[in-house]
């Protein structure tokens, strides 16, 4: 595809007609109407691991921080260090685990770690120079279950290594909810009011953090009161709502930043009793006109999709036969010349197909869909439908 602006042409950015299509001004607009939402003084921490949940890490985080928000979360160190590479200069948090044999590397790069055990501030202590300063959020398990301190007494024996050990820096305390995007919140008061018991027991060791937080997009949506000083916005960022529960009760609109999009490359009419894609599992039923898609399930468009649709034309047209690798071929309601656009995720004429469609569909959470299209797709970056900037990861 040929980028314009205006008359002007910008670059040759990618050469086969499929693209992500991102909505700068969807996510600024998404990440302003949260910071107006929680108190001036509370910290927003934009989450954008797993390359900004497939919407580009560098371009999400420079919205973001645009838009109002703090600092930054990623999941593994190798995430922040690429946002380093890239420019980033803002506070990162690695929300993962960090091996304690690389946080030197951590300290290299100005990351702030995890610390989520006692046995993970043991080690840390033993490599940990007195003239180092490891910045770190200490992590406690109230209920998910994954990472974090679980018991009060680890936590009192944890604090006593950190208080005694110049080379720690904490900065913060925070906890993660297992169903804050649930209507039903008596599990969530239970981790809640433990994590403030175990925020005292830190407190008891007489340090107060300069950050706490516990509030992911869902427990601030719904429970912005409740977030002591630090949230950490994250699927909310993209536009896209916790959970189908939570919809109908947003204090805020959301705008989904997220499209995708392809050409037809060939269109045919086939006779009536021919055979579509591997396996010859589609038939066609009549004379029918066909056209090739060149999107595949290496693109993250997995076979499961292959009896999903498609909009052609602001109509919702049926993919045929078996999803291949680099490719799916889909049923038209007429011929279409070559170069017909076809959304697979977004707007078209009034139409649409959302993220939460291809979800329910493939019995997953909407989370999962952006993050699955593969880096091989570029992402084209839109403001008020022009497009100012892409990142095509092969030629990168």
């Amino acid at each position: 595809m040929v980028l314009k602006k205006g008359s002007v042409v910008v670059m040759d950015a990618f050469y086969r007609e499929t693209w992500a299509e991102i909505d700068v001004e969807a996510i600024f607009q998404n990440v302003n109407h949260v910071r107006e939402l929680i108190p001036g003084h509370k910290t927003l921490m934009a989450v954008v691991k797993a390359n900004a949940y497939g919407h580009g890490d560098k371009e999400v985080a420079e919205i973001a921080l645009q838009a109002g928000a703090d600092m930054l979360a990623v999941a593994f160190l190798d995430e922040a260090i690429a946002l380093r590479k890239k420019g980033i200069k803002e506070s990162i948090l690695v929300l993962g685990a960090v091996p304690p044999l690389h946080i030197q590397t951590a300290l290299k790069w100005d990351v702030t770690v995890t610390a989520y055990s006692k046995a993970w501030i043991e080690e840390a202590a033993s490599i940990l120079g007195a003239n180092s300063q490891l910045h770190m959020h200490l992590k406690i398990d109230t209920g998910m279950g994954r990472l974090g301190i679980r018991t009060k007494e680890e936590l009192h024996e944890t604090m006593n290594i950190i208080t005694s050990h110049s080379g720690f820096a904490l900065d913060g305390v925070f906890t993660h909810f297992a169903t804050a995007d649930e209507l039903n919140s008596s599990y969530f008061e239970e981790q809640y009011t433990f994590f403030e018991e175990m925020v005292r027991i830190v407190k008891e060791h007489n340090f107060t953090p300069p950050m706490i937080h516990c509030a992911n997009s869902a427990a601030l949506l719904r429970r912005p009161s409740d977030i002591f000083n630090g949230v950490r916005l994250g699927i909310s960022m993209y536009g896209l709502s916790p959970s189908e529960e939570l919809k109908e009760v947003l204090p805020i609109p959301l705008k989904q930043a997220f499209s995708l999009h392809s050409r037809i490359v060939h269109v045919k009419k086939v006779k009536k009793g021919s055979h579509i894609s591997y396996g010859a599992t589609y038939e066609a039923k009549e004379d029918e006109w066909i056209a090739t898609i060149p999107v595949g399930y290496a693109d993250g468009w997995i076979r499961k999709l292959s009896n999903f649709e498609v909009l052609v034309d602001g109509v919702k047209v049926p993919i045929v036969g078996r999803i291949c690798m680099d490719q799916l071929m889909i049923k038209l309601p007429k011929m279409y010349k070559m170069g017909t656009k076809v959304t697979f995720i977004g707007r078209q004429q009034g139409a649409e197909i959302t993220i939460d469609e291809v979800a329910k569909h493939l019995e997953t959470i909407n989370y999962e869909i952006p993050c699955m299209i593969a880096a091989r797709v570029p992402r084209v970056y839109t403001r008020d439908s022009q497009h100012i900037h892409v990142n095509n990861y092969i030629l990168r």
